[in-house]
């Protein structure tokens, strides 16, 4: 069974299983491009659907639509909210027209189940239309971004919380390893001793700032154009329309959205996906400064610095037997140079709009979304797969720190620079340690001395050295 759609370009003929219609199959043949059909990010798709939701109440409320009909394009709203009809949002995440054809594709589709709502068939336009009931007062240019916008606020919940879980799993780290003493290092180079858990909490607060700052980012997404249609003058919209459909989408998705006070800028203007995309960025550059650090730590076992020890997930050579690689810290490092590469696609996007529109806001949605969804769940494999199994060589570590000439700067305040520094100058040229230098042959510390300077907490603390 099919059903014949007509549009100004001619006809075509549709299965008539499929809720779609003319203009969404245009828009599928035309762009393959990702490969990426809507339906991959469901949040984009309830967005439309709450989108179109609100716009119909407004019009209902206003007299512009039908109240029958209006209810009806209600009714099919909510299964496309709540994801019965997430396989016939077809159109790739990547098209031209300013994603037209996606706009177009939740029109069809909502548009056919109210009709089926109301005993009449798919494609019987003329009792409920796409464009002219389900679109009314709309455009691509304020459904697509608000939509879009909405979209980006519900899927980052899950990308906070995501980070937050991995802030925490560091400060479990950091608990654990509170009293494992270890050498800090600067410029890879020793320098003064520290607490391996300090360094896990470090870590863990700097995912904290990085939840931080992705809420303020997600605060600008509020700022919305519905109502703006074409260009930003609200061109086909009743009276009062913008305010109420806002207000209608504020109390539907408990989003506390903002009309903004400039269509016409608002319309055209895509910097708060700017915004995000360099907090997604800086996410991604402390991550990778994470996960280099891990690598390091662990590198060895026997030749590195074997600090840590990683989970052992899979073999790691096909040619060196036994041999284990820190694949996970890995797998974040590369999905970070993504999202790094990315922003770039974003900024390059934002910056190429002319006058009323920027009509690249696809592939701004494309990058962003894959964005998240990817380092989601790198985030999550680096907290499950890696850092919640990682375990501490504390007498490995101990050793390092007291066979280094890092911690003569702990005897600074007794011995002075100028000596300390020629005690480190011996130690290296000779390869004697510190202890053999200062308390064996030149006696400058008693044993005792030694014991109480090198204490842990002495060395961890430095307001306890003098």
């Amino acid at each position: 069974m099919s059903r014949t759609e007509q549009d100004f370009l001619g006809q075509r003929e549709i299965a008539d299983d499929i809720y779609y219609g003319v203009q969404t199959i245009r828009g599928k043949e035309n762009f393959h491009i990702t490969g990426i059909p809507m339906n991959q990010e469901p949040y984009f798709v309830k967005a439309l659907g709450y989108v179109k939701k609100a716009a119909a109440m407004a019009n209902r409320d206003l007299g512009a639509v039908d109240g029958k009909v209006a209810d009806a394009i209600i009714q099919g709203c909510d299964r496309v909210i709540a994801g019965d009809m997430m396989d016939q949002f077809v159109t790739d995440f990547i098209q031209g027209g300013a994603g037209t054809s996606t706009n177009m594709n939740a029109n069809e589709v909502i548009a056919n189940l109210a009709l089926e709502s109301l005993g009449f068939s798919k494609g019987d336009y003329q009792r409920v239309s796409p464009n002219d009931h389900v679109n009314y007062g709309q455009s691509t240019n304020d459904t697509y971004p608000t939509a879009f916008r909405l979209a980006l606020i519900l899927r980052l919940e899950s990308y906070m919380t995501a980070l937050r879980q991995l802030q925490e799993a560091f400060f479990t780290k950091g608990r654990e390893f509170e009293r494992v003493l270890k050498m800090g290092r600067t410029h890879l180079q020793d320098a003064v001793p520290m607490s391996l858990g300090a360094e896990f909490r470090g870590w863990g607060t700097t995912i904290g700032e990085e939840v931080d700052r992705i809420s303020e980012a997600r605060a600008l997404l509020r700022e919305i154009n519905l109502g703006a249609t074409a260009i930003g003058t609200s061109v086909t919209a009743a009276v009062g329309y913008p305010k109420l459909a806002v207000r209608h989408l504020s109390a539907l998705t408990g989003v506390d959205f903002i009309l903004a006070g400039d269509l016409v800028e608002a319309t055209s203007d895509t910097g708060a996906y700017v915004q995000l995309s360099g907090v997604l960025k800086r996410t991604a550059s402390k991550l990778t400064k994470i996960c280099n650090d891990i690598r390091l730590l662990a590198s060895g076992p026997r030749a590195g610095f074997n600090e840590i020890n990683l989970p052992q997930l899979q073999p790691g050579s096909s040619i060196m037997p036994g041999k284990v690689n820190p694949v996970i810290p890995e797998v974040v490092n590369q999905t970070s140079f993504l999202v790094i590469g990315l922003d770039t696609t974003v900024t390059l996007a934002a910056s190429a709009g002319q006058l009323q529109l920027n009509v690249m806001e696809p592939v701004i949605s494309f990058a962003l979304f894959f964005s998240i969804r990817t380092m989601e769940r790198a985030v999550n494999s680096l907290r499950e797969n890696c850092v919640v199994g990682i375990t501490a060589n504390e007498e490995h570590t101990r050793n390092m720190v007291l066979n280094s000439l890092g911690i003569v700067t702990v005897l600074k305040p007794l011995l002075g620079y100028k000596q300390c520094a020629e005690i480190a100058r011996e130690g290296y040229k000779s390869g004697k340690s510190l202890h053999q230098i200062v308390v064996v042959e030149r006696k400058l510390l008693t044993q005792e001395k030694w014991d109480e300077m090198f204490s842990f907490e002495r060395l961890i603390n430095p307001d306890l050295i003098g």
